[in-house]
């Protein structure tokens, strides 16, 4: 006997697939198998309501009678380790590594995410030093930071700038430390980098660009400071967000292709046609660029489930959806729909607020389509621009 449909993963896309394979009529059994011991949940609150609203709860994507009611089986606080792919058989354990044993399945969707990358050096449980991924960090997190009057961020991406916001808001005092010599130099251009930089100063946020970290200094097991090259910066406590890193051992394990990220084709299956893969941990076709992305959006996720499930249900759909992000920053809403990169052609464009703008990002051709565009509080202007770009990625 198979479970039919198993999903191994507890995030948007897992829920997101639970729900469109229902909209769809998906006439097979469906078993979610989560590594936390929760329900999936929202994870854009982790880094703002989650740290600094003490009453907040867990906010949950559906609630358990959705499952319920739906013969939905949920394995939760429980890991898929292998995958026996001639077999079509998966084992499982739970998290003091017990077995839980095993499952059989007609199709397989790895929906497994990412996970923080680690700090060089440092135990991953060291007092005082905080990763963001998880509801259980951001509770963490929350309760550590009550009594911190002093906070330190190393990496100046979305986490680490949501949350320096967040706690700047609390009254703590906030530095970020960040390699590179911008903000979000990997995903978003010069001029929202500029912008964000002096909107965050401006709020008393101290910035350190374009800084290597020589030692982390730790006494007694407990985070105490950063060494830079020319400084020492001491904190109360330091938030680790420097990238993350794909969950891709078990797929790579099976034998199924990984690049940074599972490789999937146009309509998300692995290398193995039982198998597909969704979600932060996918790498896909990027028809703008002509290339394998991975990317980590709820958008991303939500809409790679989407085609998957419309796929089980019996029509077998192509994954063309434009990307797209947004990110909180205090009295800041960043939306980016596309990829941006070094070469594109840009113009900046007013918005009809103060203070806002948006930046679209054209062929490096004069007269070349659009690729992308970044909004800062001008959201009729970035909804246009998203359905011109949503249009151009279907064409292809």
């Amino acid at each position: 006997m198979t479970e039919g449909l198993v999903i191994a993963g507890g995030g948007h896309a897992a829920a997101q697939l639970c729900a469109s394979l229902l909209d769809g009529k998906y006439a097979g059994h469906i078993t979610l198998i989560a590594d936390e011991a929760y329900l999936p949940y929202h994870r854009p609150p982790l880094s703002k309501t989650l740290i600094k609203d003490a009453t907040a709860v867990l906010p949950e994507l559906r609630g358990a009678a959705f499952y319920e009611q739906s013969g939905i089986t949920l394995r939760l606080g429980q890991t898929v380790t292998t995958i026996d792919r001639a077999q079509k058989l998966i084992t499982l354990q739970d998290a003091n590594q017990n077995s839980t044993g095993e499952l059989h399945y007609d199709h397989l969707v790895l929906a497994t995410g990412a996970r923080a990358r680690p700090l060089g050096g440092v135990a991953t449980n060291t007092s005082g030093v905080f990763f963001l991924r998880t509801f259980d960090d951001a509770i963490a997190l929350r309760n550590a930071s009550a009594g911190a009057q002093s906070v330190l961020l190393l990496g100046g991406g979305f986490i680490g700038l949501e949350l320096a916001v967040t706690l700047r808001a609390l009254g703590k005092n906030v530095a970020v430390v960040e390699v590179a010599p911008r903000l979000l130099a990997r995903a978003v251009s010069p001029e929202v980098s500029a912008h964000l930089l002096a909107a965050h100063q401006a709020s008393g946020i101290a910035i350190h660009l374009d800084q290597t970290v020589e030692s982390v200094m730790i006494e007694e097991g407990h985070f105490k400071a950063l060494k830079l090259q020319s400084q020492i910066l001491k904190a109360d406590l330091l938030i680790v967000g420097i990238g993350s890193m794909p969950n891709t051992e078990l797929a790579q394990a099976a034998g199924l292709a990984c690049d940074n990220g599972i490789v999937v084709d146009d309509c998300l299956r692995t290398s193995d046609a039982a198998i597909s893969a969704i979600g932060d941990c996918t790498s896909f076709h990027y028809p703008l660029w002509q290339q394998h992305v991975r990317l980590e959006s709820v958008q991303n996720a939500n809409e790679q489930a989407r085609t998957v499930a419309s796929r089980l249900c019996g029509l077998d759909k192509v994954y063309a959806s434009m990307p797209w992000f947004w990110s909180d920053q205090g009295d800041i809403r960043l939306q980016i729909t596309g990829l941006w990169r070094p070469g594109y052609r840009s113009e900046k464009v007013e918005g009809s607020k103060p203070g806002s703008f948006s930046v679209m990002h054209y062929d490096n051709i004069e007269g070349g389509e659009l690729r992308a565009a970044e909004s800062i509080n001008a959201a009729p202007d970035h909804m246009a621009a998203r359905k011109k770009l949503q249009a151009s990625v279907i064409r292809r």
